[in-house]
Formats: structure tokens, C-alpha cells, sequence
């Protein structure tokens, strides 16, 4: 299926299961257009909004937008009257009969969704958020602000998404294939069960409930020297910073435990990685050529002197 038809397919479907499809909305005597003017009527400045701009701001066709606003005139719900700073501008308001009709509307739109969530779980109706607001993103054409994420300590379950994010997006970006899968499971199943909180952290970045990125400080057999490991972020979350963040945080703890080197082995494929890892200080010290996860590749080594 292509991108089009997802997105056909996901129209049709939520359409449907919040009641686009009936002739006015649930509890309401509106049709959507004039519930979105409605909308946009409430959540207007005190001195009210031209029909001009609610046009601008819903991309709704000049006419059909006129004969919406004849109708809540006619119903009492609304009002106009001269702008001061512009003679032939006319600002539209509720009249408190339209407040009134908002305030049942927006109930009845709540108490829709809450219905449409209340089978849903947290986590998938966190997810869910995330979700909605990365289609948002994409389709507005621009990608999260910097800082609208957070780090947090790990938490149960992080430990099997993290890898399972890891496996899927390497398979997406590079062709890995499923044995990349084995190395992640082998590296944090041991971080788990061995795990040491005097020499040994983990953070997860979140994002609106979502687990956007993640890293791993590792000790190693030398107790002078930490393994950095496992570094990530999510395709939604990069450019922002991020990475940079989850590597400095990662650097930080390892001189407050006392440690005086810090290494990590990555593939030389994974360039906005190096970048990262560069301009943090650290040193390609070695490489050497291996197949592994179904590709001839280049692991390096690189290190950073903490003293």
C-alpha cells in the first residue's frame, strides 16, 4: 500500500469512528464547518475576528463561510460591529446565546473522544498523542522544537522497547537485518542483570509520554574505564539537539563516578552518530572491517579522556 492510500484509508476510518459522516455532529444541530467557525468565533480576542481572517485561518471557501455566518446571525449567535482602527472591517462575536451553544458543542465533542479513548490503555494512548502530533508536524512541514523533550531515568518495559526501536529503524535506515536484534538483546539483557547503579546509568528521552531516544553508560573490566553504549533517537526527534544531549549527559555522569576514559564501538555507516561523537571530543583510536547484520561493515572504536 502506498502512502496515499494509507492516508486514504486512515481518512475513511477516522471519518467514520467520530461521526464525520452523519449530516450535523453528535448532541449538536451543526454541521462541522459551522462548528468550526464556532470554534474559531470562541477562541477569538474580546474585540472578535473578521470573517476574513476565520476564512484564512480554516481555508474555507469565501461563500460557504459567508452563508454560515448569515445563519448564526439569524439564530442570535452571533454579532458584529465596525472596527475601530478600520472602517470597513467588521468584527464578529458570540452573543451569549453563542456561548452557550459552544459550551454544549465543546461537551458533547469531549464527551465523543473520551468515549472513542476510554478502552484504550496509558501507553497506547500515549503513543496515540505522539502519533498525532508527528502527523501534525509532518503535514505543517516543520519538526518538534528544540527542548520539547525531557530525560528521565529508566523505567520497566524501556529496556524491551528500546531494542525493539533500535532493530527496526537500523532495518529502515541501513538494511540491517534481524541479527542486530541478537547484539542489542545480548548487550542490555546483561546491562540488566548485572547491572551496577554505583558504576552504571541509563536515560530515556521522552517526549509527550513517548520514548524518543535513549543511551546507556556502561562499566567495562577496567574500573578506570566506561563503555558508552547504545545511543538512539527517534527520526521525529533529530536535528533538535538531542543526541547531543543524551551524549553529554552520558559524559557528565561518567566523571561524576570517577571514571577516567570513556569508549563506545559504533559502525562507520552511522555518520550523524560520529558527528555527534566528535564534536564531544572523542578520538577514533581504531577500525577494523566485519559482516555482520547481513552487510560488510566498518566497526570503529573511540575514546574520550575524561582527566
Amino acid at each position: 500500500m502506498t502512502l496515499t492510500d494509507e492516508v486514504r484509508s486512515f481518512n475513511r476510518f477516522y471519518t467514520r469512528e467520530i461521526g464525520l459522516l452523519n449530516r450535523r455532529l453528535p448532541a449538536t444541530d451543526l454541521s462541522l464547518p459551522e462548528a468550526r467557525v464556532l470554534y474559531e468565533l470562541a477562541h477569538a480576542p474580546e474585540t472578535g475576528r473578521t470573517a476574513a481572517e476565520i476564512g484564512r485561518a480554516l481555508g474555507m471557501d469565501k461563500a460557504h463561510l459567508s452563508r454560515i455566518v448569515a445563519r448564526f446571525r439569524a439564530r442570535g449567535l452571533m454579532q458584529s460591529r465596525v472596527s475601530a482602527d478600520h472602517g470597513k472591517h467588521r468584527l464578529l462575536t458570540l452573543t451569549d446565546m453563542g456561548q452557550k451553544a459552544f459550551a454544549a458543542a465543546e461537551a458533547a465533542a469531549r464527551a465523543q473522544v473520551d468515549a472513542l479513548l476510554t478502552p484504550i490503555g496509558e501507553g497506547g494512548r500515549e503513543r496515540l498523542a505522539e502519533a498525532m502530533r508527528d502527523i501534525r508536524a509532518a503535514l505543517n512541514g516543520r519538526e518538534a522544537e528544540e527542548g520539547d523533550w525531557s530525560l528521565r531515568p529508566l523505567r520497566p518495559g524501556d529496556v524491551g522497547w528500546i531494542i525493539h526501536r533500535q532493530t527496526v529503524l537500523y532495518h529502515q535506515e541501513y538494511g540491517w537485518d534481524w541479527t542486530y536484534e541478537g547484539l542489542a538483546s545480548r548487550i542490555l539483557g546483561a546491562f540488566v542483570a548485572e547491572f551496577d547503579p554505583v558504576r552504571e546509568d541509563g536515560w530515556v528521552a521522552e517526549r509527550g509520554g513517548a520514548i524518543v531516544g535513549s543511551i546507556f553508560l556502561m562499566k567495562s573490566d577496567d574500573p578506570a574505564v566506561a563503555k558508552l553504549r547504545l545511543l538512539y533517537v527517534e527520526p521525529s526527534a533529530r536535528g533538535l539537539g538531542l543526541g547531543r544531549t543524551l551524549v553529554a549527559t552520558c559524559i557528565g555522569r561518567a566523571r561524576e563516578l570517577g571514571y577516567r576514559e570513556l569508549t563506545l564501538w559504533t559502525n562507520d555507516v552511522l555518520v550523524a552518530a560520529r558527528r555527534i561523537y566528535q564534536a564531544a571530543g572523542f578520538r577514533l583510536i581504531s577500525e577494523a572491517p566485519h559482516q555482520s547484520f547481513g552487510h560488510d561493515l566498518v566497526g570503529q572504536t573511540w575514546t574520550l579522556d575524561l582527566a
